[in-house]
């Protein structure tokens, strides 16, 4: 298959790499920095499948019509990419893999619904240089259609890059999207502290804040009359136990989950974002909490604050403390769990 990939990130770039391994016919479109350096030094990917050098032609823009485009952009440069393609766009088959829920409606702005298939993605990379991808761990594919796409898109979908993931086919692919925006939700605390992932969650007291940020958005989802749906390996339940036990217990459980997510140092896709200097997709992940919140007269006070730490790392390029971290969200903290 004919594959453009828009926006050769950590997604991006891995998927296109691998889907280049296995022989299809894949280009990267890209800003001029990465453009630059995978056509010159090749796509470098690098992590739990080994190292490889890979040769795959990249671009700044779309010059032709590929069979099906894989749009990995952040949420927020979801339309102007669009725009910039639209003519090569048409009739194809266009997959969406954004954090957040509000990527799919952004598309069909320009591009029909039928046309549009969303998916979740469920396995990690790290990018914090142009045309360099660590591979972290494994995970599947999760694809849908949010308005009737036709059944044989998605499963030519499936065929094609199942090569490379193993892709699940879902029939309610919006209550996935809502837990899977659950388990972004906790990106933002090492983005506020600028370290790994890893490092931050082997601080109970830090994962406790991940407990509350859950807490809050289980109580705005129910609000809302949103269901959030299982995900493959990550049941909805897990949410619901760990915020109806004792904070201090659950915490601890978290915090082990996390540490062993991955023998590299795992970075979120927000503080990615902040450590190339570009603005994070924080808006689209804990602040659409906030979002949902306003829409139903609530508040969410704790993704609030966290969202304006994480604009506020964003504006002054400085990271938090531990103690400041912790003592700026302790009230909000305490009244999750004391309501």
């Amino acid at each position: 298959m004919k594959i453009a990939v828009l926006g050769a990130g950590a997604i991006g770039a891995l998927a296109g790499g691998y889907l280049k391994l296995k022989n299809h016919d894949v280009v990267l479109i890209a800003g001029k920095s990465s453009v630059e350096k995978i056509n010159k030094n090749n796509l470098l990917i690098s992590g739990i499948r080994g190292n490889f050098n890979i040769s795959v032609p990249a671009a700044e823009k779309l010059t032709f019509q590929p069979e099906c485009v894989i749009l990995s952009v952040k949420t927020q440069d979801v339309e102007n990419v669009v725009r910039e393609n639209i003519s090569y766009l048409y009739n194809i088959p266009i997959l969406t893999v954004q954090n957040g829920v509000r990527s799919d409606s952004i598309v069909a702005r320009f591009i029909p619904e039928d046309k549009i298939i969303s998916s979740i993605i469920m396995f990690g990379a790290t990018y914090l240089n142009p045309g360099e991808v660590i591979h972290n761990f494994e995970g599947t594919w999760i694809v849908g259609s949010m308005s009737g796409s036709p059944a044989g898109s998605l499963e030519e979908i499936r065929n094609v890059f199942n090569d490379v993931f193993p892709v699940i086919v879902t029939d309610n692919i919006q209550g996935m999207k809502y837990l899977k925006l659950f388990v972004n939700a906790n990106n933002c605390l090492p983005a506020i502290l600028g370290v790994s992932i890893q490092e931050a969650f082997a601080d109970k007291d830090v994962s406790a804040i991940s407990i509350a940020i859950w807490k809050e958005g289980m109580g705005i989802l129910k609000k809302a009359g949103l269901r959030a749906v299982s995900l493959p390996d990550f049941p909805v339940e897990r949410i619901i136990g760990l915020t109806s036990i004792p904070l201090a217990e659950a915490a601890g459980i978290f915090s082990g989950i996390m540490v062993s997510l991955s023998k590299e140092p795992l970075y979120g896709s927000i503080l990615q974002s902040i450590k190339r200097g570009k603005p994070s997709e924080i808006d689209y992940i804990n602040g659409e909490f906030v979002a949902l919140a306003r829409e139903h007269d609530m508040e969410a006070p704790l993704n609030q604050k966290l969202v304006d730490m994480v604009h506020g790392v964003e504006k002054t390029g400085k990271f938090f403390s531990r103690r400041d971290l912790l003592s700026a969200v302790k009230n909000e903290v305490a009244a999750g769990f004391n309501a």
